[in-house]
């Protein structure tokens, strides 16, 4: 359980991610960040190559949602195992709501993909990245849930490496593949995680009340 300090500095971030949402929105939605994403698309894939367009396929596919509700399943079978319902509650609401959320995001904002170089097809909207949402919501609650299970600093700065760099690594396959802007892929981490601050926050507050 998180202590009162820690859950208020939850609520914090919880709120500064969703003001640098709304202002990454707002740029986006007065195209305003036109030359950001250009520049930094042409940066990407100025180094393809066949062999980085392997790697980045390989990035793209574990972040899409089959890939993504494999790994849910297998841990919520694992979380079932051991019995651990509350545990299953905040990971299950977590990981479900998270393409739900971007869905409605995509509906709202109706940006259309960027169509500069694309190396797969794709279709549906462009913002948030939906790949970018459900890496953050899925790897992000496994650092949460696995946090006090992890022995020592170096168990848990592996951890967070870890799953950093496939948070990371799949936000930039996107951009690389020429399916979502820069600011898409930033949008959905930013989006992703403020559902993930909140809904801990709001999980602890309920575990505390009952």
């Amino acid at each position: 359980m998180l202590n009162e300090k820690q859950l208020r500095n939850v609520l914090f971030f919880a709120v500064l991610l969703f003001i640098s949402f709304c202002t990454m929105a707002l740029l986006v939605k007065d195209q305003r960040l036109y030359g950001f994403d250009h520049t930094i698309i042409h940066f990407i894939q100025g180094f393809e190559s066949q062999r980085l367009t392997v790697v980045m396929k390989f990035f793209t596919k574990i972040g899409s949602f089959p890939s993504i509700m494999a790994v849910f399943l297998l841990v919520l079978l694992i979380l079932g195992v051991y019995k651990s319902k509350v545990k299953m509650l905040i990971f299950g609401a977590v990981v479900l709501a998270t393409p739900l959320i971007n869905e409605m995001l995509k509906l709202l904002f109706q940006r259309v993909r960027p169509n500069l170089h694309r190396l797969i097809e794709i279709g549906g909207y462009s913002f948030p990245s939906g790949h970018s949402m459900n890496a953050v919501s899925l790897y992000g609650v496994l650092v949460y849930l696995l946090w006090n299970h992890v022995p020592g600093k170096v168990g848990r700065t592996v951890l967070i490496i870890i799953s950093a760099l496939f948070i990371f690594m799949i936000g930039i396959s996107r951009i690389y593949l020429g399916v979502h802007y820069p600011s898409d892929v930033i949008a959905g981490y930013l989006a992703s995680s403020f559902w993930l601050c909140a809904a801990i926050w709001f999980f602890h507050k309920y575990v505390r009340r009952t």
